[in-house]
């Protein structure tokens, strides 16, 4: 399936969900947010938003730092 992550169309293997894009690229469980198609996407949602071909999503991660 072919989505887009970060403005980069990405070649994926089919996922039903968002949390199985999460699994898939190592998304940490904590300090990170997903977007899909415009809308935040809540970590508890994660499991039944599905995804289909051509999705768009914005993945941030929280990086620390002093």
């Amino acid at each position: 399936m072919r989505i887009i992550i970060n403005g980069k169309t990405v070649e994926a293997p089919q996922m039903d969900t968002v949390a199985d894009l999460a699994d898939w690229i190592g998304l940490p469980s904590f300090g990170s947010a997903v977007e899909l198609n415009g809308a935040v996407i809540r970590k508890s949602d994660h499991s039944n938003t599905p995804l289909k071909e051509s999705d768009c999503l914005e993945i941030v991660r929280l990086v620390g730092g002093g």
